[in-house]
């Protein structure tokens, strides 16, 4: 299957367009999906062509009844508007996907139908994407619907085209075809076997990935996370469980202080990166810690060079949920980190890491990956209850 992945940041510039030998293509005048959702992402197209005919049939084989295996939606789920609600629970339901994806991969993309972004409700958008799911008419993003954007639903096509309401009409603006769509597509990605990997596929971005999962937990309260290696087939229930999340990992916080914090840091997943920023709209590295454990009723001073100097400092043996990583950076030295990050456990952090990149979720002390990261410089921990606490104002920004 030939496969076309597209990157491109919040700004209007390219990241990238690829395929095999094929050139890059420049990103202009696209206005970011993040200012309604606060996520630091665009309306990303999918990308990937089906290689499978068919016609666009309702549902799917062996359809599901109940919501047995399906995460319950929790209180946050009303902020969906019901008709997609109904038609992410339905759709998962039938073709094994859990519905919160659905949901996450809706709510990046055009905030579930009420983005006003050219392509969501009619058209296409500068890169051929169409619908609230948005999915490749054409241009860069090929035809992946396949057949025209509204075609009966009898004509035979190469693509994830889907007459999921049975209205006769395969069409790429209605919610229920939109996602019936995006699930057919999941599952030729492999979510039974590895959902990140397949929203992965989707959009070729790891913080696309985290913000997708991110809402997916939302939505079902943060109770339940996919477990992917459990995932049953195509048309049979989806999996869910309690056990560690694929986007945030289950967390043992050491104290109510550093589970604030975390929590705090959570709930800013995807949004972007702003040199000096302190949210609620954009952070930079040290403003992110700073406003997280101001949320937990801790002052801690406000540049990575400051923190590491005034708080409690951690041996790497003993590190906990809650504390700071500290790395050189592009404008530090390890006597004064330029960057930092806060540690969620197993071997992970949340760090606003620079222009470009959403606020995320990554692996510390990794050299290169990505480009840039350099070894950690060392471990303190604000919630200790010792050491020096600085006000935030009067300090000038650290570069994060």
């Amino acid at each position: 299957m030939t496969t076309q992945l597209t990157r491109y940041r919040r700004e209007t510039e390219p990241v990238t367009v690829r395929e095999q030998r094929a050139p890059r293509i420049a990103v202009l005048g696209v206005v970011g999906l993040a200012g309604l959702l606060g996520l630091g992402l665009l309306a990303v197209p999918i990308l990937i062509g089906a290689a499978t005919f068919f016609a666009a049939t309702a549902g799917c084989s062996g359809q599901q009844a109940g919501t047995t295996g399906q995460p319950a939606p929790a209180a946050t789920a009303r902020s969906i508007p019901a008709d997609y609600l109904y038609w992410y629970k339905r759709v998962g339901q039938q073709y094994g996907v859990p519905w919160t994806i659905l949901a996450g991969i809706g709510t990046v993309e055009s905030d579930n139908g009420r983005s006003t972004l050219p392509g969501v409700h009619s058209g296409a958008n500068a890169f051929g994407a169409a619908g609230p799911m948005q999915i490749g008419i054409g241009g860069a993003a090929t035809d992946v619907w396949g057949g025209a954007p509204v075609h009966p639903a009898s004509e035979a096509v190469s693509g994830v085209a889907t007459d999921e309401n049975g209205d006769g009409i395969a069409s790429v603006y209605e919610p229920a075809d939109a996602i019936a769509g995006a699930a057919r597509y999941l599952v030729q990605a492999g979510v039974q076997a590895d959902p990140a990997a397949a929203i992965f596929a989707y959009n070729h971005l790891q913080s696309y990935v985290q913000s997708v999962l991110y809402w997916a937990g939302v939505y079902a309260g943060g109770d339940f996370s996919v477990v992917s290696a459990q995932l049953p087939s195509g048309g049979a229930a989806a999996g869910c469980s309690a056990a560690a999340a694929a986007a945030v990992p289950a967390i043992d916080a050491p104290d109510q202080a550093a589970a604030t914090a975390i929590a705090y840091a959570e709930q800013q997943l995807g949004k972007p990166y702003q040199w000096g920023g302190t949210g609620p709209d954009a952070f930079d590295c040290s403003g992110l810690v700073m406003m997280a454990y101001r949320a937990a009723g801790i002052a801690i001073a406000r540049t990575s060079q400051q923190q590491w100097a005034t708080e409690p400092h951690v041996r790497p043996s003993q590190v906990q949920p809650g504390d700071l990583v500290f790395f050189a950076g592009a404008d530090g030295t390890p006597a004064a980190p330029g960057h930092v990050g806060l540690v969620i456990g197993h071997g992970q952090m949340i760090e606003a890491y620079a222009a470009g990149y959403p606020v995320r979720i990554a692996t510390y002390g990794r050299p290169s990956s990505p480009p840039g990261d350099q070894a950690v410089v060392g471990f303190t921990r604000p919630w200790a209850g010792v050491g020096a606490r600085v006000g935030a104002d009067g300090a000038s920004p650290a570069a994060g």
